[in-house]
């Protein structure tokens, strides 16, 4: 069983091959970034084979998410691509999936890095960064939202994202309808919660109604990446 999920053609039969070859062009030059994983919980000295924040509960999860944003940002977006959406100089990693068979391959990769012909394609970061970084970059790697899911949402949540950014309509509808969209992206790993822009911005309103412009935000800059 391949530790990639495959529910895209570009990842088919010989898109494994692909993803082996895309490894030998990927950099191993870059100099590890520390990651503040104060808030999680501790995992124990033993590195696990699978992911403990993914049913840890949700104020876990999304700490995990956040933490795994900022460590993946500093130390893998430079290979991986932005929000994980890779531009082929390596593997797209969305698409590994969420359960022990891909946590296995991430954590090995995560801590030994990978060389090719004596050549360093990826640093190893185990040492480094620890594994409570590896699995909350790995959290929020496993979140990452089919983004044409999204682009296919990308008209109604401009709409919703221009009233609440003019003040108008009726905010509890407005955050019930990005929640019921939330629900409508799924990731491509398997995972069971994308964090879209629409799962994020519903959030925002469901903890704070005021938070209309911070949601509008966070709507204008997800539609920007997407885009």
């Amino acid at each position: 069983m391949s530790a990639f999920r495959v529910s895209r053609p570009v990842l088919t039969g010989a898109a494994a091959c692909v993803l082996t070859a895309t490894l030998a062009f990927a950099h191993g030059d870059v100099a590890p970034q520390p990651v503040d994983t104060d808030a999680l919980p501790e995992v124990g000295e033993e590195w696990l084979t699978e992911n403990p924040y993914r049913d840890a509960g949700e104020d876990v999860w999304l700490k995990a998410v956040e933490i795994g944003s900022s460590g993946y940002n500093q130390n893998c977006a430079r290979c991986h691509g932005l929000e994980v959406i890779s531009g082929g100089l390596a593997p797209d990693l969305r698409f590994l999936e969420a359960e022990e068979y891909g946590d296995e391959w991430f954590i090995e990769r995560f801590r030994h890095g990978y060389t090719q012909n004596g050549i360093t394609k990826m640093p190893a970061f185990g040492e480094l960064l620890g594994q409570k970084a590896a699995w909350a970059i790995r959290t929020y790697v496993e979140a990452r939202p089919d983004d044409m899911a999204v682009e296919d949402q990308s008209d109604e949540l401009k709409g919703i994202r221009d009233q609440l950014a003019a003040g108008e309509g009726d905010v509890a509808a407005l955050q019930a309808r990005l929640a019921e969209i939330a629900g409508e992206i799924e990731t491509l790993s398997g995972a069971p919660v994308a964090d879209s822009i629409a799962f994020r911005a519903a959030n925002q309103l469901a903890a704070d109604p005021g938070a209309t412009a911070h949601a509008a935000e966070t709507l204008t800059i997800g539609l920007s990446a997407a885009h």
